[in-house]
């Protein structure tokens, strides 16, 4: 806020008389006494320099300091209605994937009938029938800080864009795009109008279509007959809500000027570049003018310099690798300290799982582990204790410190890569006796042609001691990089064993995580689709993610759950299916566990590492093969007890202990490289 005006004290008030709820105010300077309005609400007063707002940067200071994990943003004119938060909370149980909610701006009783119009008019129309709306990617993006909330994972995955205008617009946008849902309320309501004279209202269109045009090149036609329109709207208006003869007189010149006034500096604003700079000051509600271009050489838009995320492999492109400490003898045989890098998560990531499963093993084994978390996109909030108790809730208990950024390294026996984006800052890293990187999948793959696709395939070159998760895959990064290393298998949780629940014979459980590519989901569908054509009666489960697919049958949707809940689900099914198109996935061996037979890929890593003899049925890359594996399952109770029977079998002896001792094995064989010994590892051949 900044001189918050009459309504700051009524707007937190009403807050305050929603319910228990953290509240955060910041101040960028206001000199009317606003502040003390704010504490005496009983808000945490965080206060800025004027010169240091920004839209988006300041709102996501006010998130940084916040704890729920709802969080509102209401501007400090805009007072809620009874049962806003309320409203707020219900919105976020419609949908797994809710990442924001916003509602409607209602007028105040003394608001113009232009602007009141306007108001109810647009905000009725996201929900004609009265009811909260869900939006998915290709509807509308709007969404208005002036009141707005966001679950907090969301907002730290995607953070506020720092632009000078439209945080929320962009926002919108992005979630969307990366398969967020949003949600209009209509019960999460606030009080909230500009309503000021005809001059600053033309100011303010100005202003905005000129940040408009700035932001995405619009440029704004002048509409004469559009204005005629509104003003005949607005005179329908105050005859349907009971103004008099003489109001609606008044009204009327007021509604022209406005409508007219409001086309003629939204096409001005659109083009303010072709302006004056002394015009465009006096046209401007914040009397900001610009010095026209060149004619001949189009202007950019100046924007502030911010990280870009990419900046340590330009200083590694710089000063190459950090050089080793001297080796110490017999340092390979003692307990070690293991420095794990590992970049940002979100709650469900597979490799992240499989990290934090192995330091907790390793510490069991008796070494030191510390984690360092490497986010230069500054895509996760918190310290490093809020993110090792995520970890720990979300992932597995472990004893290990956790650092954000590298500000506390102090070296290590190891430092531990698990991903290309964290290779080189660690090899960066000084004070360390040996490099290692947990390579969990041919990371490459993971995009198209580009940058990321070239820095991936690089960190095989830059010297780190491998440890891959398979055979399969140490074979391929030294056959096509002359990767060295080890290899390790992945175990399968004890919760995943076979359930008291009578297994149906008609249920498919899908893996559909479709933002992962590599997961062939649009293959697995076409195969489900000519297996319902075939068998009418099957009844499809999917999970791996909330976000719904629009599939040409009806399924049932997990979304993403726990261990224990997937346990239950696949005891119950009859056959899964799971496709790898790279480095072969845990969840064959989990279905395996409880006696679930799977399907996958032919020729596949699943059948380098699981084999033909276990419990996966292979299909040729292909929808109708695929059903031909999935059917044969379905109809041949042999082969089904077979297959399960050889899938409990294979996943008898797969457990972390063991995966975790691999390990320990390759991080040893890393250290005794730089000793100068040959490799004793079991894994190494």
């Amino acid at each position: 806020m900044k001189n918050g005006g009459r309504l700051l004290e009524q707007a937190l008030t009403a807050v305050r008389a929603q319910g228990d709820v953290e509240l955060i105010v910041v101040d960028s300077g206001s000199t009317d006494g606003s502040q003390a309005v704010a504490r005496a609400a009983g808000a945490e007063l965080i206060e800025i320099a004027p010169g240091e707002f920004g839209h988006g940067r300041t709102r996501n200071l006010a998130a940084e300091r916040s704890r729920g994990e709802l969080i509102c943003f209401l501007t400090q004119d805009a007072v809620p209605e009874t049962g806003w938060l309320d409203a707020y909370r219900e919105a976020f149980t419609l949908h797994p994937r809710i990442g924001a909610a916003f509602g409607p701006h209602l007028p105040f009783p003394d608001t113009s009938p232009m602007i009141a119009r306007e108001l109810t008019e647009f905000f009725a129309g996201f929900s004609p029938n009265g009811g909260p709306v869900l939006q998915r990617e290709g509807d509308l993006t709007f969404l208005s800080n002036v009141n707005a909330c966001y679950l907090r994972s969301c907002w730290a995955e995607l953070r506020f864009a720092d632009i000078p205008y439209s945080e929320d617009q962009e926002f919108g946008r992005a979630m969307l795009e990366a398969g967020w849902v949003k949600v209009y309320h209509p019960g999460a309501a606030v009080r909230h109008a500009h309503d000021y004279g005809p001059v600053e209202f033309m100011k303010r269109y100005f202003d905005e279509y000129r940040g408009l045009r700035d932001a995405s090149g619009h440029v704004e036609p002048l509409k004469a007959r559009a204005a005629a329109r509104e003003v005949r709207a607005d005179l329908r208006w105050m005859r349907e809500h009971g103004l008099s003869g003489r109001d609606r007189a008044r009204w009327t010149t007021r509604s022209v000027v406005h409508q007219g006034g409001r086309r003629v500096a939204s096409a001005l604003g659109s083009r303010a570049d072709a302006l004056p700079g002394v015009v465009q000051e006096r046209l401007s509600l914040e009397s900001r003018g610009s010095r026209p271009a060149a004619p001949s050489i189009p202007r950019g838009r100046a924007v502030a310099a911010e990280p870009y995320g990419y900046e340590d492999i330009l200083r590694f492109s710089r000063e190459g690798p950090a050089p080793l400490e001297d080796p110490v003898p017999g340092m390979s045989e003692r307990p070690m300290h293991v420095a794990v890098v590992v970049p940002n998560f979100v709650r469900g990531s597979g490799g992240h799982s499989t990290a934090f499963t192995l330091i907790a093993r390793l510490e069991e084994l008796g070494h030191t582990v510390s984690v360092w978390l490497y986010d230069p996109h500054g895509r996760m909030y918190g310290s490093g204790a809020v993110i090792r108790r995520r970890i720990v809730e979300e992932f597995v208990p472990m004893r290990a410190p956790v650092h954000r950024g590298f500000v506390d390294w102090a070296g290590a026996d190891v430092v531990l890569a698990t991903g290309w984006d964290t290779a080189y800052i660690s090899a960066m890293l000084p004070g360390c006796r040996a490099r290692a990187y947990l390579i969990q999948d041919h990371e490459p793959e993971f995009f198209a042609t580009s940058a990321e696709r070239l820095w991936a395939e690089g960190t095989y070159s830059l010297g780190f001691y491998g440890i891959a998760a398979s055979r399969w895959l140490r074979d391929l990064l030294a056959r096509r990089y002359g990767q060295r290393g080890t290899w390790f298998r992945l175990g399968v949780h004890p919760v995943y064993r076979p359930r008291p629940v009578e297994r149906r014979r008609d249920t498919v459980i899908f893996y559909a995580r479709d933002s992962t590519p590599r997961r062939a989901v649009p293959l697995g569908v076409l195969a489900l689709a000519e297996l319902r054509r075939r068998r009418p009666e099957t009844r499809f489960v999917l999970f791996g993610q909330g976000e719904t697919l629009r599939l040409p049958y009806p399924y049932e949707l997990l979304g993403v759950v726990t261990p224990e809940a997937l346990a239950w689900q696949y005891s119950e099914a009859t056959v899964g299916l799971c496709l790898s198109l790279t480095n072969y996935s845990l969840i064959p061996q989990e279905m395996m566990g409880c006696g679930l037979p799977c399907v996958d890929l032919e020729g596949s890593s699943t059948q380098s590492e699981i084999g033909t003899q276990s419990g996966v049925e292979y299909g040729a890359a292909d929808p109708v093969a695929l059903a031909d594996a999935l059917e044969s399952l379905l109809v041949d109770r042999e082969r089904w007890e077979r297959r399960s029977q050889a899938g409990m079998g294979f996943v008898e002896n797969a457990s972390w202990d063991v995966a975790a001792r691999q390990v320990e094995s390759g991080l040893r064989a890393a250290l005794r490289e730089r000793e100068g010994q040959p490799s004793t590892s079991t894994q190494s051949t």
